[in-house]
């Protein structure tokens, strides 16, 4: 099969969309802390979590979408399609950062309450207000729950080198990719944020993932991987993700953790989530081969009422994070200034859910009346595919 017919055969695979939703609906529950419905997202089942599936699952999808492009219309072209689109995940984190930052700043002198700023990240903004945001400018902030878009802003600028490579030695790529990944966890190598400290997502690690993501699209799909149904790798499977519940569970609860050795426990508590431990890599793709082994593209589940939310929030997930960053600020707020009670919790998480999901839902509509009325005005039928992920549309 060939590069062009391979990207025929995935462009259209709904599963992508369904767990990109997901991720979505998890990092909007996460960010909200003291919050018991967080208890149910993918980071309280395994060593890895929202942020793991929502990076190679992204360059999973601008592969498939620029690789197209590189090759029927040349590199040029292309590196200008992904320049483009990471500008608009820039202007997206500045927009975000601007309201973000001026929305907190409001809220503490409302409610006199300063703290806010340590919370946040920015209690440069008091003492520093330029330096900080020139260097939020920079993505060089630390502002919290802006870290995911911060790091697929530079991922996403550097792409353009890992496509041209990734369609030429698609083997050499990924292995300079395992290797930056090595030297990294070994050296110490991270981005300076400011006003000190590091990057939370350190992308020197953290691009494994979205490099998997684009070998799995351009090249891992088109491999024979029949050993993948081999029973030993199912036992595998099943006892590592019980050992990445337990340890985790451990992690969580002091009383469960102190019942096992401290050399295991050791092992995995804390998390290494700045640099993606390898432990944590593992655990997403053991995820990922129970996935592909049990969950076929054309699986009947995807077409069921109950999975449209997820997956029309993948489909408009760049709009849908950036509401969900707001959503969960203003769920925070709600629980620190009300009761916190239970019901508050699952309203605020419901309510945020369904926002979401509307935002996602009013998208797709007025890009569906927008290309109804290009139709109208050429006269013939719009050649152009739908936004199906976060970042790998130009159209609008």
């Amino acid at each position: 099969m060939t590069i062009k017919a391979d990207l025929a055969h995935n462009v259209r695979d709904a599963r992508f969309d369904l767990f990109l939703g997901l991720a979505n609906w998890s990092l909007f529950l996460d960010h909200i802390p003291d919050n018991f419905v967080n208890w149910i997202t993918i980071r309280n089942f395994g060593f890895s979590g929202a942020a793991d599936a929502f990076v190679f699952v992204i360059g999973y999808t601008v592969s498939l979408s620029y690789a197209g492009i590189m090759l029927e219309r040349g590199t040029l072209v292309g590196v200008t399609r992904v320049i483009k689109r990471a500008w608009q995940l820039y202007a997206a984190y500045i927009v975000l950062f601007a309201i973000y930052i001026v929305t907190i700043g409001d809220v503490a002198s409302r409610y006199a309450a300063p703290d806010l700023f340590y919370q946040f990240n920015i209690a440069g903004l008091v003492d520093q207000p330029i330096r900080t945001i020139g260097h939020g400018l920079l993505l060089q902030s630390r502002a919290l729950n802006l870290d995911v878009l911060q790091l697929c802003v530079l991922l996403m600028g550097c792409f353009p080198v890992v496509l041209w490579l990734m369609l030429r030695r698609p083997g050499f790529t990924m292995a300079g990719s395992v290797a930056l990944y090595f030297a990294a966890r070994h050296f110490g190598w991270n981005l300076a944020s400011y006003p000190d400290g590091t990057w939370y997502f350190n992308p020197f690690c953290w691009q494994l993932l979205f490099v998997f993501g684009a070998w799995c699209a351009l090249e891992g799909s088109r491999k024979n991987w029949s050993f993948l149904k081999s029973p030993v790798l199912l036992y595998f499977g099943i006892a590592y993700l019980i050992l990445a519940f337990v340890m985790t569970m451990a992690g969580r609860i002091p009383e469960f953790g102190n019942m096992f050795p401290s050399w295991l426990f050791d092992a995995f508590n804390p998390n290494d989530k700045e640099n993606l431990a390898p432990y944590r890599v593992l655990n997403f793709v053991v995820i990922a081969f129970f996935v592909t082994r049990f969950m076929s593209r054309d699986w009947r589940g995807l077409q069921w009422q109950s999975f449209q939310p997820l997956i029309i929030c993948g489909q408009q997930s760049l709009s849908v994070f950036c509401v969900g960053v707001f959503l969960s600020f203003a769920a925070r707020l709600a629980l620190v200034t009300g009761s916190g009670s239970l019901l508050v919790q699952l309203s605020v998480s419901g309510f945020g859910i369904a926002i979401m999901t509307l935002v996602a839902r009013y998208i797709t509509w007025s890009k569906q009346q927008d290309q109804a009325l290009q139709g109208r005005v050429f006269r013939k039928p719009s050649l152009e595919v739908p936004d199906r992920t976060m970042l790998a549309s130009d159209h609008r």
